[in-house]
């Protein structure tokens, strides 16, 4: 009778445990705008592994197209549908216009080693962007570069002139269709799933990402020349929900920092080298490939034409946008000694 009270006391008290476990756990929904292993699912698959391993939480993860394009898990996660989003400011900054400052071209350096150094360091990056996301109810996790951006268009390019005439899809972003129209082309917005058939069909004559998307999405089959204009680095930023994440205990708080982090050590751990990885699994699946890199001279003269997109990114974004890009430029210059 007192083994059978003890097992019993025991049967309950595991069942007691159990429900409590279960209780305090949760599935929480995460989506992005790329593909399976692609940067933002290394990010995501990492981040997920971090909450599963440390907590009774679970993370699904939800990866291109499944629940519509970048604007729709924007709209998903504020409206708290999704608890995490991973969307670059090319889309986002139609909601935080400050967050274009990333597509004023010639402002980031194409050194990786800088680059990161800047993101790891710089406190427009780590201190003001996080209160410009809160102001839409955003909590902002982590921002991190993908790679530097690469243009592909249906003919080498070498100067400003030679893009005159052509659309180049851009972004549903006004400051990046700036850039285009300093640069000399028409610039075209498009949603990501029209970029392939639009290159395809002749729409858009060219298009800008970082390497390794040209060769995850096959763009280089139908845009197949790639032009080196070293205009700037692809960024991303990973975030919750605000009111979400607000209300959660803070030791959830903490286990989701802490996953961020390490997602971000993984993610800049796996870009490195990646461009050339991805450019080498391109020229072996094409023989139309032509890579083109500009030279300093040639540079200059797409270079000499970013002022007038900073001019504008201030008149988009006033005082506030002054003040961002004058932190941003010092800390560039903190990390480049220049």
């Amino acid at each position: 009778m007192k083994a059978t009270k003890l097992l019993t006391t025991a049967s309950i008290g595991a069942m007691l445990l159990g429900m409590s476990a279960a209780a305090h756990s949760a599935e929480w929904r995460y989506a992005h705008e790329e593909f399976e292993g692609d940067v933002q699912d290394v990010f995501a698959v990492a981040f997920k592994e971090h909450i599963e391993e440390n907590s009774d939480h679970t993370v699904q993860v939800y990866r291109f197209g499944e629940l519509g394009e970048s604007d729709d898990i924007m709209e998903q996660t504020q409206a708290g549908i999704l608890q995490f989003v991973n969307q670059s400011p090319g889309f986002t900054g139609a909601l935080i216009p400050e967050a274009q400052i990333f597509f004023i071209p010639y402002l980031l350096p194409t050194d990786e080693e800088t680059v990161l150094e800047f993101f790891d360091e710089s406190k427009a990056i780590n201190e003001t962007f996080p209160e410009l996301y809160a102001e839409q109810g955003l909590e902002l996790l982590k921002m991190y570069p993908e790679g530097e951006m690469v243009v592909t268009v249906d003919e080498p390019i070498r100067t400003p002139d030679d893009l005159r005439g052509k659309n180049i899809r851009t972004m549903t972003n006004p400051l990046l269709s700036e850039t285009y129209r300093a640069f000399g082309a028409t610039p075209t917005p498009l949603p990501w799933g029209e970029v392939y058939g639009g290159l395809q069909t002749g729409i858009i004559q060219g298009q800008e990402n970082p390497i390794f998307w040209i060769e995850s999405g096959g763009l280089y089959e139908v845009s197949p020349h790639l032009v080196f204009t070293g205009h700037g680095w692809f960024t991303t930023a990973m975030m919750a929900n605000k009111d979400f994440f607000d209300g959660l205990p803070e030791e959830d708080q903490e286990l989701i920092r802490e996953a961020s982090e390490a997602a971000y050590d993984h993610t800049i751990e796996h870009i490195q080298g990646l461009a050339e990885e991805s450019l080498e699994k391109i020229q072996e699946a094409s023989d139309e490939v032509t890579v083109t890199r500009l030279d300093e001279d040639e540079i200059q003269a797409f270079r000499e034409r970013a002022p007038q997109v900073e001019e504008r990114f201030i008149e988009m974004t006033g005082e506030r946008g002054q003040e961002l890009l004058e932190q941003f430029k010092a800390d560039l210059e903190a990390v480049s000694g220049e």
